[in-house]
């Protein structure tokens, strides 16, 4: 394997937004614990979510209550074809829904009582977002400094807020619709590159997710949650988590706080992470870590392909 053998690793999970029809797939058709994986998540809920994430539609696939347990599914299966392959992680960390996959993986929680937790979490919080509407908006080209700054100068207008700190000139707004109209105006005014509208279905990572943040913190005393054998980065406090209390309180408070991933991937550095492994669908973190720190080696493995490119 190489730099792999002799590095410290750290595991990176992505969120909502690197789902796409034909996820793990691949890793199904190839590797034996991807697709016994897959297996075990439609034996779990009860219904096919292998399917939604093979074959779609992409309408169904980008809902939430479908895109959380989809995602999670994909990083796991990912994971599991890593260890097969005799990866061992130093650290790990999710964005946002792929925390849980974080912690699946440093043993956290068995694959199934992860899964369901993560379909409670989407319930949940496309529930809230029924009940208090909102959007959300990336601001490209401020830094993170200025656009807070712009969401703080926008507070007039409604409950907005920075929602996550994805790299140093990428910062996603958060809050009620017309509040993250006037932020993003005073954005553009203040120089951002540009201004993206996201589709999604709520206001996620903001006050308006205060009775999902509650539900959830309940909900988590019921799972079997146990000490997470390696450190894992929790988006609340961009710091490490191992203790069970810790990672309860850290995955309820996630809903409504900032996803702090800045600070999170430096953390991972600075404690001696040397390669970061992105697991599951897309690339869309190792493009952020790359913002982050153009010295770190970061790879994304989804498949057969960026796997086998990856040991080489």
């Amino acid at each position: 394997m190489g730099v792999l053998a002799s590095s410290k690793l750290a595991f990176i999970f992505p969120g909502q937004g690197s789902q796409c029809v034909g996820m793990g797939k691949d890793l199904a058709d190839n590797y034996q614990r991807a697709a016994d994986i897959f297996s075990r998540a439609d034996k779990t809920l009860g219904f096919s979510i292998s399917d939604f994430c093979f074959n779609g539609p992409e309408e169904d696939l980008k809902l939430t209550i479908n895109t959380q347990p989809a995602l999670y599914t994909t990083s796991a299966a990912a994971f599991e074809v890593a260890r097969e392959l005799g990866l061992t992680p130093s650290f790990t960390a999710g964005h946002s829904v792929g925390e849980y996959a974080a912690l699946y993986a440093a043993g956290a929680f068995e694959f199934e009582d992860g899964l369901r937790l993560v379909r409670k979490r989407a319930e949940l919080m496309q529930s809230e977002a029924e009940k208090n509407p909102g959007t959300m908006a990336a601001v490209l080209g401020l830094t993170p400094d200025q656009a807070a700054e712009a969401v703080e100068k926008a507070a007039d207008a409604g409950v907005v807020v920075a929602a996550n700190f994805n790299s140093p000139i990428q910062t996603v707004i958060s809050g009620e619709e017309a509040a993250v109209k006037r932020a993003s105006e005073i954005a553009a005014e203040t120089g951002a590159k540009r201004v993206v509208p996201l589709n999604v279905s709520g206001a996620f990572h903001s006050p308006l997710m205060a009775g999902a943040a509650e539900e959830l913190r309940a909900v988590l005393n019921e799972y079997g949650v146990s000490d997470a054998a390696v450190p894992v980065v929790a988006n609340f406090t961009a710091d490490f988590e191992t203790c069970t209390a810790e990672i309860k309180s850290n995955l309820a408070d996630q809903i409504t706080g900032s996803v702090r991933w800045v600070q999170s991937i430096q953390k991972m550095l600075d404690a001696g992470a040397e390669v970061l492994i992105e697991l599951g669908s897309g690339s869309v973190l190792a493009g952020l870590v790359k913002r982050i720190s153009r010295d770190v080696q970061v790879y994304s493995a989804g498949d057969r392909a960026s796997f086998d490119e990856m040991l080489s």
